[in-house]
């Protein structure tokens, strides 16, 4: 019974040392429950393994700058290690990493504000004495991690999250990025400031403030939802341009088909007649090349390639390479939506620009200039495959050496593409890449795994 008082002695009075040590079990449920929280909102998605490590060294690091670093300077300093952390450990875009504080650090403090506002009222209490009681500052702390812990599972259940932020294009997340990072700025400042003066300044206008600044974060996350928006409409836009060249071209290539239909007719039939067999193949194999054309184009089309970015990219290659004469025969045959499930489509995207560029620039130097693009799944081992295949004419070729940094055989050229599709592998355990020649082709099989 005398131990239950002591402690309940100890929990009940001011004791800051007593605080710091209590909450360093509670610093890693702080991360985890925060984690669950902007991992869900932000539709980020992470394995266990990466959770665990996640949690662990974020905690750690925050128990050491409780005990080793003033107060005053705490939430700087979390500030700036929190969103590294979730760039390198969760492997969070950088503009993801930035919106993880915001969303978080906002909901959290408006929450914390909030109950403490509640708990002064109720047990009649000041600011400064609850801040130093374990017993009030751990049952806030707990409030707030339970109803963080709520919010994410219903944002899972419902499905609330924001994915926008994955299609945009680099200058756009740039923009987005420094907009974040002095909203940040912003909300460490003002929070700072009520926690300073909230024992001195009136309720009334600590709520004031503290509505002012909900307004704030929410108007500018609704202009960064919108330019996010407007980004993908004005992409939507580019993709319909190719979609009506696409067409254009393909009804002038049925035109021309059927208006040389008889006179394709009466040539066969004049090989015939004349029992010019020779004559007829050759002949066959021009049309079918011409037939085989007017197919490809037929593929190239949102209805078959029903990715707008990856549709983008492929038709965006398809003219340049219709402009140099390489002639690019596509195969699809997977939905290619499946595709974002296991990676991030900017990483794919970017990778299968560099492949298509350097096929582009390899088989245009050919005589016969060619590239097979095919998509397809591995159904017994779950794999997607993108196998590209081109013409090329430096048989000597090293398929190590070409992923170097700097490495390139081509003049005004940096060298950097295929040591970027490195760098992206590395950072992903569920892609590979395999390279091969043989004395036609050169051949670049991208794998992903579930």
């Amino acid at each position: 019974m005398n131990t239950l008082q002591m402690i309940w002695s100890a929990l009940t009075v001011p004791n800051e040392m007593l605080i710091k040590i209590l909450f360093i079990p509670i610093t890693y449920l702080d991360i985890y429950v925060g984690m669950l929280f902007f991992t869900s909102i932000l539709n980020i998605q992470i394995n266990n393994k990466r959770r665990l490590i996640y949690v662990l060294t974020y905690g750690s690091i925050g128990n050491l700058i409780t005990f080793l670093v003033p107060a005053s300077y705490q939430v700087y300093i979390n500030l700036i290690i929190w969103p590294i952390l979730v760039y390198l450990i969760l492997k969070g875009s950088l503009l993801k990493s930035i919106l993880s504080v915001i969303i978080t650090m906002v909901i959290t403090s408006i929450l914390d504000f909030v109950i403490t506002q509640i708990s002064q009222n109720l047990f009649n209490i000041t600011f400064d004495l609850m801040i130093v009681t374990p017993i009030y500052r751990i049952s806030i702390a707990l409030c707030i991690y339970l109803i963080i812990f709520i919010l994410s599972k219903l944002i899972n259940y419902f499905k609330v999250n924001i994915d926008i932020f994955d299609n945009m294009n680099s200058k756009t997340k740039a923009l987005l990025c420094v907009n974040s990072l002095l909203i940040i700025v912003v909300l460490a400042m003002q929070f700072y400031l009520i926690a300073f003066y909230s024992n001195t300044l009136p309720f009334s206008i600590s709520l004031i403030s503290t509505l002012g600044l909900i307004a704030y974060f929410i108007v500018s996350l609704y202009n960064l939802i919108s330019t996010s928006k407007l980004a993908l409409t004005t992409r939507d836009l580019e993709n319909a341009q190719h979609t009506i060249q696409t067409t254009k071209i393909l009804h002038d290539q049925v035109r021309s088909f059927k208006h040389d239909f008889d006179n394709m007719l009466n040539s066969i039939g004049g090989y015939v007649v004349s029992e010019d067999m020779e004559g007829l193949k050759k002949y066959y194999n021009q049309l079918l090349e011409e037939c085989h054309k007017t197919n490809n184009l037929y593929s190239l089309s949102p209805e078959v390639i029903n990715h707008p970015a990856i549709y983008h990219m492929l038709a965006t290659k398809y003219y340049e390479a219709d402009k140099k004469d390489v002639q690019i025969d596509l195969d699809v045959f997977l939905d290619l939506n499946e595709i974002e499930k296991r990676m991030k489509i900017y990483d794919f995207t970017r990778i299968l620009g560099i492949l298509l560029d350097n096929a582009i620039d390899a088989s245009n130097e050919c005589e016969k200039k060619l590239i097979n693009v095919s998509f397809r799944k591995d159904l017994e081992n779950n794999v997607i495959l993108v196998i590209i295949q081109n013409t090329y004419t430096d048989k000597n070729l090293d398929t190590e050496e070409i992923f170097e940094k700097g490495h390139t055989s081509k003049e005004n050229h940096s060298g950097l593409g295929l040591w970027k599709v490195r760098q992206i592998l590395k950072k992903n355990n569920n892609l590979n890449l395999f390279t091969s020649k043989d004395n036609e082709f050169f051949t670049q099989q991208f794998e992903i795994y579930k």
